[in-house]
This record gives C-alpha cells, structure tokens and sequence, in this order.
C-alpha cells in the first residue's frame, strides 16, 4: 500500500486512502481483498494532448499480409552459383536456363523456390543465393547434371505476402515486403527469426504480389 500510495505521489497513504475510497467509495484494503469492477481513470488527454484530431489522408500506403506456415522435412534439389548474394549476380554465374529447368519439375509447393542459403548448407566456394524445386524426402526421380541435393529441416516460417503490382514495378514490390520483414518483431506473436533455416523467394508476380518467407522458432 505504501510503495503504491508514493508510486502514484502521494506523499502519505492516508491520503492516497481518502482519495481511493472517494473516487471508488471503498478503501483500497477492501478492493484489494476482492476485486470488483471499478470505474478506472484513463488520461487520455494527458497521454494524446486531444480527443479529436482531424483524419489523416495516407498516400502511396501498401499492405502487406503474414502469416505462419509449416513447412516438412524435405529436399531442394538446387543449382549452385560461385559467390552470388543475390539474383542478378546468380543469373550471371549460372545463365538463364535453371528457372526452365526447375519449372519441369514437380515441387511441393507447387513452384521453384529460390533460397538464401545458411552457411551449413553451402559448399566451399559456392553461392549463397540458389534455385531449386522443393521435394519429398522419398524422392527418387533423376537428378539434373550439375544440380545438387539439399535435405532440409521441417520449420514454420513467416510469410510476407505484398500487394499485387504492375510487372515493371517488381523493384519496388520487393522493397516494400524486405521492409516490412526486416521490421516484423516475431516476438510479439512468440516466437523468434531462426537463421539456421534458408529465406526463400517466390517468383515475383505482379498478379499476386512479391513473397518472402523467413523461417522462425518458439522462444
């Protein structure tokens, strides 16, 4: 009662006692022993300076949608690159033909996946962006020459879904879903970024907005 009364600036409990029952008509001992609802005060003008302000008109706003999917274990069956980080260097090293390659080819989620690669699932002097088809782990089919299998971990992961978009405007769609995740705080639905898992990337289409996925852990 007393680290409460001065908490609050009282300087005495008496007087933090005639103020609650006052503005409760009951002591604070008596709400303390049962717990009842009461009336709270709530200072909002203190806390937003006003009750009312004027609406704001956002522009240029894009919404991005999340959510938690599990992925099982499974293999990639993936063409390496040298030292590409990303795309466009991964194009360079490797040529144009792997997405037609991949696109032949049966995946689990329905499509080519292109990953950012932990270093446990990277080879010496190979890239850490690939390509690849996501497979099931009695997978037996041939393999291309000069592709590679990975075997993976069942995770969850996080997706980030953006809006759809105009096709020349792909930069900017993949922008706006790598902000938004490099911002998202896991924790606040539980759980945290594990690393130890690859990022994926999903063909962007305008059709239906540029994807990411970041695989996560329980805390």
């Amino acid at each position: 009662m007393i680290d409460t009364a001065f908490d609050l600036g009282f300087g005495s409990v008496d007087g933090f006692t005639r103020a609650f029952t006052r503005e409760f008509g009951m002591c604070p001992s008596t709400y303390a022993a049962d717990p009842v609802p009461i009336a709270l005060f709530v200072p909002y003008g203190a806390k937003f300076r006003a009750l009312r302000k004027d609406i704001t008109v956002m522009k240029n706003t894009n919404n991005v949608f999340i959510q938690v999917i599990h992925k099982p274990e499974r293999k990639v069956i993936c063409k390496r690159g040298v030292k590409a980080e990303n795309y466009f260097p991964y194009c360079e090293e490797v040529g144009c033909d792997v997405w037609g390659m991949l696109l032949s080819m049966d995946s689990l989620c329905g499509e080519p996946v292109c990953l950012w690669l932990p270093e446990q699932f990277k080879k010496p002097n190979t890239s850490t962006y690939v390509q690849g088809v996501e497979v099931a782990n009695d997978y037996t089919c041939p393999v291309p020459e000069g592709f590679d299998v990975i075997e993976l971990p069942a995770a969850d992961y996080l997706m980030f879904q953006g809006e759809p978009f105009a096709e020349e405007d792909y930069s900017e769609a993949i922008a706006t879903v790598q902000q938004a995740m490099n911002g998202y705080d896991p924790g606040i639905i539980g759980y945290s970024w594990d690393d130890a898992n690859p990022r994926i990337q999903l063909e962007p289409r305008g059709t239906r907005g540029y994807i990411e996925l970041r695989a996560i852990k329980r805390k």
